[in-house]
């Protein structure tokens, strides 16, 4: 299966949430400043690399686990995705999306913009982890709901529709 975590930017949310998955990142425990940034692709995804799979790596399960800012896309990404599946003749039961942005708060973003759109990368940074370290057991919950779901599923996660813990 391809289990794709996506957001705006791609640097934070969509990263923290498949960090997670892959337990590069505890689920026990915030992470320190430090813990986040050595994450792959943690507040350093470019404007220009949104909509660009990355990959992250491969979970317990043999799952590919790969991210990606969406930017305005939100709800044109499934049905996007889904097409380019039948397209290519990929069973959509393979393909599973989570949206991470429900869990941003707005220290996230803002120090997401800042660090990110702005490029005021020691102001915005410390104000994104913060924000992180206070979103951080949302995400948590989010990947342990990933987890869970019992395939063949498809669709998003950021609705759960058919989805069975």
């Amino acid at each position: 299966m391809k289990i794709l975590y996506h957001c705006y930017g791609g640097s934070h949310s969509s990263v923290t949430a498949a960090a997670i998955h892959l337990g590069m990142l505890p689920s026990y425990r915030v992470p320190t400043a430090k813990e986040f940034m050595q994450v792959p692709y943690f507040d350093v995804q470019l404007q220009e690399e949104h909509g660009e799979f990355k990959f992250m790596g491969q979970d317990e399960f043999e799952n590919d686990i790969y991210i990606m800012g969406r930017r305005n896309l939100g709800p044109l990404l499934q049905p996007l995705l889904e097409g380019v599946a039948d397209i290519l003749a990929i069973s959509r039961s393979e393909l599973l999306l989570v949206d991470s942005l429900p869990s941003v708060n707005n220290l996230m973003r803002i120090g997401g913009f800042l660090s990110r759109r702005m490029g005021w990368v020691l102001l915005g940074r410390p104000l994104v982890i913060l924000g992180t370290q206070a979103a951080y057991w949302d995400f948590v919950n989010v990947v342990q709901t990933v987890k869970h779901v019992k395939v063949p599923y498809h669709g998003s996660l950021g609705i759960l529709k058919g989805a069975t813990p």
